[in-house]
């Protein structure tokens, strides 16, 4: 029996391939980059041929690296960029460059949909705010502006259904990226038939949905030599990239919970029900595991805010780094330790990329609040870290007050791999804050997980425990967690007394700002 899984993550900046073996340990990675096009203000596409591209590359170069002869391959799986459009036609060629995610032109879309069907009935339906950041509005866009290309059309599917498709010639999803669609109708998991009546969309436009660990084709023998596997290799359709980061971070229980922590950061709970919060501050995917779901919210700037930290407040730091070929974040992160919690009640808002969860506001900006003369550039290192980490403790508050029972925090992601930042987690969270033995692989590994269960080389989705233990354990510090306890009210009414400033900033920005010609 073919004894390996192959599973591609195609991220925004590129598709990660990954090789594991049938103990579930990682044998061999390859990493093939991409480009992103901007063509005008709130646009962002991708070539899906440049998605093909690196799925071969990747796979050629790691089976060559491995010297793993492909027969050995027992499956292909997939993870993905979610709330993406690619327009297929029948062959499976896409039409024109993808939409992806971070794409926001389809406003007006957004607005003739509210008119239809209200948003509160779309959060209900499919656990999703209305937003031009989905796959629904960005197809509605394609309709009203380039007709000939939604016209011959076949097929709108997400960046990893695509290449599904040319691998095998079925034209499938899974319940993960549809449920980022605003079309899926979460408790019938199926299309919604409301949703889809309100936007004159025929529903035989969309591909059909599959269970996540599930083969749904096999590599043909015309596309087998490009891509360097066997014909015939069972082809698994996996899930969206943030449910496979739920599976390679074990969260695949109910409760369990875990938090993704790189440039942006989740957090995400595994859950029998969807998790639907009266005033729209999460949202909820269907899970990889069969019958669960993602209830999870996200926030803009989390490493992107110590990012910002190291590249304009610690340049004595990045070049120390460069000069003792170590991170500069390890020396930041003592210069931030000789501080006490609290940072001199200095607080950080970190919605330097205004935020979603759990504010919803683009127009939100960051702010250092209670700055003194006494501060120094270790509380402000400090404060950035702690103002990150109490915004996440908004989004597990929500999640708690949804009834989620929360006993432990799982950490994955590069910012996972600092253990002042877990410590903070914990003392901020008021749990045990579980550090996994892989972090930045988590994803990929999701992936994986899923094809060996779909293939039967894992036993089930329990094998998560085995691919990525825990491998430490942080006790909330009762005095630390007392200061926090303080803090967390201030830094809420922090937002809320600057959030009219913050409105009032992205007019003045809007008048004043010149106009932006295309690139």
């Amino acid at each position: 029996m073919a004894s390996y899984v192959l599973a591609h993550d195609l991220g925004t900046t590129g598709n990660k391939a990954t090789l594991y073996d049938a103990e579930g340990r990682l044998v061999g990675r390859a990493f093939h980059g991409y480009a992103t096009a901007f063509p005008h203000p709130r646009w962002a596409e991708q070539d899906p041929e440049d998605w093909w591209q690196a799925v071969c590359g990747s796979t050629r170069r790691l089976l060559q690296e491995t010297r793993i002869p492909p027969k050995e391959i027992g499956c292909i799986a997939f993870s993905g960029q979610m709330m993406g459009c690619v327009p297929l036609d029948r062959q499976g060629r896409p039409l024109r460059r993808a939409i992806i995610w971070a794409d926001q032109r389809a406003l007006e879309q957004t607005r003739w949909l509210a008119e239809r069907i209200g948003p509160e009935e779309i959060y209900r339906i499919t656990g999703h705010r209305l937003s031009p950041s989905y796959s629904l509005e960005k197809i509605l866009w394609l309709r009203d502006h380039e007709p000939d290309v939604f016209r011959e059309t076949h097929k709108f599917v997400h960046a990893k259904d695509a290449m599904v498709a040319r691998l095998t010639g079925a034209f499938v999803t899974d319940p993960s990226d549809a449920s980022g669609m605003n079309l899926f109708d979460l408790d019938r998991w199926t299309w919604s038939s409301a949703i889809l009546d309100a936007a004159e969309l025929p529903p035989e436009r969309l591909p059909s949905v599959q269970p996540s660990a599930q083969v749904v084709g096999h590599v043909t023998p015309q596309v087998a030599p490009e891509v360097g596997v066997a014909p015939g290799t069972p082809v698994v359709i996996g899930g969206g990239d943030g449910a496979c980061a739920s599976a390679g971070a074990g969260a695949v229980a109910e409760g369990m919970t875990y938090n993704y922590v790189g440039s942006s950061a989740w957090i995400g709970l595994a859950s029998s029900t969807p998790l639907r919060d009266p005033e729209q501050r999460t949202f909820t995917f269907c899970h990889v595991v069969p019958g669960m779901f993602l209830p999870m919210g996200t926030m803009q700037a989390a490493g992107a805010s110590y990012q910002w930290a190291r590249d304009h407040l610690c340049p004595l730091e990045v070049e120390a780094g460069e000069r003792l070929q170590i991170s500069p974040y390890e020396l930041m992160n003592l210069e931030a330790e000789r501080v006490p919690p609290g940072a001199g009640q200095l607080l950080f808002l970190p919605y330097l990329m205004g935020e979603r969860s759990p504010w919803w506001n683009p127009r939100a900006r960051g702010a250092f609040v209670g700055l003194t003369i006494r501060h120094t550039r270790a509380e402000l290192i400090r404060a950035v870290l702690e103002g990150i980490t109490l915004n996440l403790r908004l989004i597990l508050d929500t999640l708690r007050s949804q009834q989620a029972a929360i006993q432990a925090m799982r950490v994955i992601g590069g910012g996972g791999a600092s253990r002042l930042w877990n410590q903070l987690m914990a003392d901020i969270y008021g749990l045990p804050v579980q550090r996994l033995a892989v972090l930045e692989e988590a994803t990929s590994m999701g992936a994986a997980l899923v094809g060996g269960v779909a293939v039967g080389l894992y036993p089930g989705f329990e094998m998560a425990e085995q691919m990525n233990p825990v491998v430490h354990t942080l006790q909330p510090d009762p005095e630390a967690r007392a200061c926090y306890e303080q803090l967390y009210p201030l830094f809420q009414a922090a937002y809320q007394a600057l959030e009219p400033i913050f409105a009032e900033l992205g007019a003045l920005e809007e008048r004043h700002a010149p106009e932006r010609a295309p690139t």
